[in-house]
């Protein structure tokens, strides 16, 4: 497969794979087999479906704000350290991370767990793949904005 201009060539392909079935895992135990929900009993659903708003907040936040800085059709030609991206490297993959963790509080479901491990694995593998082709891009522009921002998480007391 062909490189996209910057993305891993299957990494649409391999979200698309993995929504489908997190979605099938997800939906089916957590609504017909209930075989690893047994935590839902334990924990209310009032803080399940808190923690579930506050996390798609958070996601939609990071994704809405890094497609109107960074879109398909025009590519920046310098690092973007703005909107969503002053405080994560990756946050339109960190909003989709924080969909499926959403879901998966919402019903705790332990498989959907699991398998968002998996899915996270995934998007550390081509967020670094996609890093890789930014360092050979931008050079110390991209070793400069790494040191300053966090890959996931922001990173506290480092902004100048």
């Amino acid at each position: 497969m062909k490189e996209k201009k910057g993305e891993h060539p299957l990494g649409d392909m391999g979200q698309s794979i993995l929504l489908v079935l997190f979605l099938i895992v997800w939906g089916g135990d957590s609504f017909f087999l209930h075989k690893t929900t047994f935590l839902a009993e334990n924990i209310p659903l009032l803080i399940r479906l808190i923690i579930l708003g506050i996390v798609l907040i958070i996601g939609i936040y990071l994704s809405k704000s890094g497609h109107v800085v960074v879109s398909h059709e025009q590519r920046p030609d310098q690092v973007v350290s703005t909107g969503s991206f002053k405080y994560v490297r990756h946050p339109l993959y960190l909003g989709s991370i924080l969909f499926y963790l959403g879901l998966t509080a919402a019903t705790a479901s332990l498989i959907a767990l699991g398998l968002l491990v998996i899915i996270c694995f995934f998007y550390d593998y081509i967020a670094g793949y996609e890093e890789k082709l930014l360092v050979l891009k931008f050079g110390e522009a991209y070793h400069d904005y790494q040191k300053k921002t966090g890959k996931w998480l922001p990173r506290l007391g480092r902004r100048k």
